[in-house]
């Protein structure tokens, strides 16, 4: 998805043209320009499809807080993707993603301690280890594509705390991002995004099938995965589909949206220098750049939620039954909450992004995903002086992801 820098809003009639379930046009076009008119304007916008599917966006900052943090109101399990608009989830009440409280509690405590601050803190020497490598094409001046070296970043850390082999941590890199932007070329396998995404998931789910079958005759292992296999949920083990479905939440997770903000924030620090330089001057502002980063990036860029009954919003009555979609990367630059929007600015005060989602379905990764971003910030500013562009990027093709596919720079050495 396009990550720009301005915005001018879209007229009535763009607003009307706008297709918001084409993933092509969130590569070549400006969604940021069509969501402040949204956001001005029809805050509660209604979108039919050709086959009659409908949906309706919101892109209001308070909105999409209320729609993700209302489970009684707005249900995840009837699908929590837009590209799932329509078809049911089968795996509801089985998936975190896809599973509302009380269960979704019931599935999520028993992870959160191995994901905490304190959890973590023995992982930062390989964290670190995993950005030094990230790093080291830059290091002789030349050119190097950011955005295509960060698919691997998540997977160096996520494999490792799930347990899973490096051997296949390249072929996993590749299933995901299929699952994520099946329609992008990038990954498309064929000329169907719909047969990328059946590939996809016939691959991830047969490799978390047969790692479980293995490590049920091998022992689980002092891992995630292990974890998952032998803790209690609700008083009962998991079975071996919710396993499996939350091995794959996991990883998809990590490796969808880690590379995005990476590559993001190095594309808007070469667009804005003299935030480099604060930064660079001051480590103790890279936290502040963090934050600011994942505003500005907003990874995941929609969720989908259905109406559980008739429910006022902003903007007015969406009633039971419909389709929502929640565009994050709207209410992140929503001029009612943040000063400036569309200007980046790693001193912005109060930075109340919701870039790891909001309510139950909060990022579970959110810690990890931090520390990675300071350690690699860390590293870059202590390594290098200026980031620039060295060809246009590439945008990714998702109605789900935001992000690039390529993003060529040129790192200049300390």
């Amino acid at each position: 998805m396009r990550i720009t820098a301005g915005c001018t809003p879209a007229s009535a009639a763009d607003l009307a043209d706008a297709d918001l379930f084409d993933p092509a046009f969130h590569a070549a076009g400006d969604p940021h320009a069509v969501w402040a008119r949204m956001r001005a304007d029809a805050p509660l916008h209604r979108q039919v499809l050709s086959d009659g599917r409908a949906f309706t966006s919101v892109t209001r900052y308070a909105d999409a807080c209320r729609v993700l943090g209302d489970h009684r109101a707005f249900t995840s399990e009837r699908g929590s993707i837009l590209t799932q608009l329509g078809h049911d989830d089968i795996s509801a009440g089985q998936m975190l993603v896809s599973t509302d409280p009380p269960r979704h509690g019931e599935l999520r405590r028993p992870l959160n301690g191995k994901l905490t601050a304190r959890a973590l803190a023995d992982w930062e020497g390989r964290i670190r280890q995993a950005v030094t490598h990230f790093l080291a094409p830059a290091r002789d001046g030349g050119v190097w594509d950011v955005a295509q070296r960060a698919y691997d970043l998540p997977m160096t850390v996520a494999g490792a705390l799930m347990g899973v082999p490096e051997s296949d941590w390249d072929d996993l890199v590749r299933w995901t991002a299929m699952a994520a932007a099946p329609d992008d070329e990038t990954f498309r396998v064929g000329t169907s995004g719909a047969a990328t995404l059946a590939i996809a998931h016939h691959q991830l789910f047969e490799f978390f099938a047969q790692t479980l079958r293995t490590r049920r005759t091998e022992g689980p292992g002092e891992n995630l995965i292990g974890h998952l296999m032998t803790m209690d949920a609700g008083g009962a083990k998991l079975s071996d589909a919710e396993v499996i479905y939350n091995c794959y939440s996991l990883l998809l997770g990590a490796n969808a949206t880690t590379p995005h903000t990476v590559s993001g924030t190095l594309l808007a620090l070469s667009e804005n220098e003299d935030q480099l330089r604060k930064a660079a001057e001051d480590p103790a502002l890279i936290p502040g750049l963090v934050e600011e980063g994942l505003r500005w990036t907003s990874p995941a860029s929609s969720f989908l939620r259905y109406a559980v009954e008739d429910t006022e919003l902003s903007g007015g009555r969406v009633p039971a039954g419909e389709a929502v979609a929640v565009w994050i990367g709207s209410a992140n630059r929503d001029e009612d909450v943040f000063t400036d929007p569309y200007r980046f600015d790693l001193l912005r005060a109060d930075n109340r992004h919701i870039a790891f989602g909001h309510g139950p379905h909060y990022c579970l990764g959110a810690t990890l995903a931090r520390v990675t971003f300071r350690i690699l910030f860390e590293e870059f500013l202590a390594g290098f002086r200026s980031v620039e562009p060295a060809g246009p990027p590439q945008h990714l093709k998702s109605v789900f992801i935001a992000g690039m596919t390529s993003l060529p720079v040129v790192t200049a050495p300390r």
